[in-house]
């Protein structure tokens, strides 16, 4: 009985249990359908509220960023900024880098680099200070005074001074210095009036004076103890302390024979250059003796630049990567008729010759852009006028002129004159450029039955012919600069084996040009000077004693652009660095 009692009280028990949970389920799916499901829809309504904003201020965000980045570009560009190592191949030995003694290609670029003068030339090549802050002539035109800029300092911090500037130029006089710019400056007295004045006397006016001024400045506090006698064998010569816009830091020497030889020199900017810091952190210069290993580290880009080529080797024609910098110089490749002896003394021989060479054609043939030389003044020199220039090109007169002076057409084409030929030998330096006007002038010559033998010589052997005057005729080139003075390329004083230079190549005299050359370089006054030049133009054009051809160039070439280089005219090959302190390689984006 208890038993049947007790099963039936679990089971009612167990029937009240199941109704509880049965209530709770039904309570709390109310519940969530109350206060959840049925909130479902409202809470998708937030999320797509919030969503939105979310997309919104992401779009905003897009926009910010793409507009920062459009007007980045539009506010910037990207142009050459500082640092970076320059690096110069050029063909050549190294000996010396001071300017007193500097002669070949790579002595004349590290004394460019390292030293400074009173005087340099800008953009436009114009004279302007570089050491000097001004400088004046007196009324008599004898009498040149020089400021120095203030404050001044060697490489190793010593102040520069006037005194350092008459120490160099006292240097360059005295003989037992043996300085290669010593004829230069015979009959000058210098004086250092005060630390910042120095002044320059002449025997007699002479209006290109401040021309000679760029010369580099030496430190009389480390050079003035040592004997003149040892000045061309001092250890400053190859460690040197200057002012210019670098400072020597090593020297480096490889290969153990002459034609494997070369020279690493590294150079750090100075600070305190007159014309400011460089933006360069390191210029370094390779000699190299052989142009094939020049080549060859330039292709490889080892090299950033390469000097000392004639023109550009053909595996680099077709390089895009390539800068060329053709660079006019103030000078004039002239064939020089030597009119002292020979055929080439005949006047109308001379006059035939201009008139049969076809310089239009010559030009053209280069390769490369050059002004043309018809007079021995340039084009845009004070003096130069066009209507003085030598004869113009016709052949047909050349012949006539010819026949009438009793030059006829004989055996093989060739004239002759009392059974004398028309011939003579026409030397030249041998280079590319060389080799293509001889053998064009060649050709036109034998057109009007003038035999022409070409002798193509090295530096070396060409040398000896103009120091000698050994040869017939003579294409060279002459240095002219900025200022007109060309006596000493036409005075008749110029001709005589006595001369200095010798420079007068043709052996020309005459006592018209003689008067007017010397009253040209002693007038300050520019439209006085184009007046006194005029006889010398005339009696030059008349008496023929040179084919004016065209002015070089100084070819430079990069492996990148080089910001601040351009195809500026320069006077002498390193004067490509008139202006390095600006010199840029590295590209970044500058804000305009």
């Amino acid at each position: 009985m208890t038993s049947r009692t007790f099963k039936l009280r679990l089971r009612r028990q167990y029937r009240l249990g199941k109704q509880q949970v049965e209530n709770i389920g039904l309570q709390a799916e109310k519940h969530i359908d109350r206060n959840i499901i049925s909130r479902l829809e409202r809470l998708l309504h937030v999320w797509r509220f919030v969503l939105t904003w979310l997309l919104l201020l992401g779009l905003v965000a897009g926009c910010v960023i793409v507009q920062t980045e459009a007007l980045s570009r539009y506010y910037q560009t990207i142009e050459g900024v500082p640092g970076g190592t320059y690096t110069e191949g050029i063909l050549g030995d190294f000996t010396t880098a001071n300017p007193l003694y500097a002669t070949t290609t790579v002595d004349n670029t590290l004394s460019r680099l390292v030293f400074s003068g009173l005087l340099t030339y800008n953009a436009q090549n114009q004279l302007v200070g570089n050491l000097a802050q001004s400088w004046s002539v007196d009324t008599t035109g004898k009498i040149y005074t020089v400021q120095l800029k203030p404050n001044l300092t060697w490489q190793d911090g010593q102040p520069l001074t006037a005194a350092d500037v008459a120490f160099t130029y006292k240097t360059i006089q005295n003989p037992d210095a043996q300085s290669a710019l010593n004829a230069s400056w015979q009959n000058v007295t210098v004086a250092a009036v005060n630390p910042l004045t120095v002044t320059f006397m002449l025997t007699n006016p002479l209006s290109s004076f401040p021309y000679s001024l760029t010369n580099g400045i030496v430190p009389a506090h480390i050079l003035a103890n040592l004997p003149a006698t040892e000045l061309r064998s001092a250890s400053f010569n190859i460690d040197p302390i200057g002012s210019g816009p670098f400072s020597w830091k090593s020297l480096q020497v490889a290969g153990g024979t002459p034609d494997t030889r070369q020279e690493q020199i590294t150079l750090t900017p100075f600070a305190g250059y007159s014309g400011g810091q460089p933006k360069l952190a390191e210029f370094v210069v390779r000699a190299f003796h052989d142009q094939n290993e020049l080549i060859a580290h330039f292709k490889d880009g080892s090299l950033t630049a390469a000097a000392g080529l004639d023109s550009l080797p053909p595996q680099l024609v077709n390089d895009k990567s390539v800068h060329s910098y053709n660079l006019p110089l103030t000078a004039a490749n002239m064939v020089f008729f030597k009119t002292s002896s020979g055929v080439l003394s005949d006047l109308n021989v001379r006059q035939s010759l201009i008139q049969a060479a076809d310089v239009n054609q010559i030009i053209t043939g280069l390769g490369y852009p050059v002004i043309p030389v018809r007079e021995p003044l340039l084009t845009g020199q004070v003096g130069y006028n066009p209507a003085y220039q030598q004869l113009s090109y016709n052949p047909l007169a050349a012949e006539q002129l010819l026949d009438k002076a009793g030059w006829l057409v004989g055996k093989g084409g060739i004239r002759y004159k009392a059974n004398q030929p028309l011939t003579f030998k026409l030397f030249a330096p041998d280079n590319q450029d060389n080799r293509y006007v001889t053998t064009l002038l060649q050709k036109q010559w034998a057109a009007i039955g003038v035999d022409v033998q070409v002798v193509l010589q090295s530096p070396i052997d060409l040398q000896t012919t103009t120091a000698y005057h050994s040869y017939d005729a003579l294409l060279y080139g002459i240095s002219i600069g900025v200022d007109p003075d060309v006596f000493v390329y036409w005075d008749s004083s110029q001709a005589s084996p006595q001369a200095q230079t010798r420079l007068n190549f043709s052996e020309y005299k005459s006592t018209i040009a003689d008067g007017a050359l010397e009253a040209g370089r002693t007038r300050s006054n520019l439209a006085l000077r184009v007046i006194k030049y005029v006889p010398f133009l005339q009696t030059w054009q008349q008496d023929a004693p040179a084919l004016g051809l065209y002015q070089p160039r100084f070819l430079y070439i990069t492996n990148t652009p080089v910001y601040g280089l351009g195809d500026q005219v320069i006077n002498q090959a390193t004067d490509r660095f008139n202006n390095v302190q600006n010199w840029e390689i590295r590209l970044g984006k500058v804000t305009d």
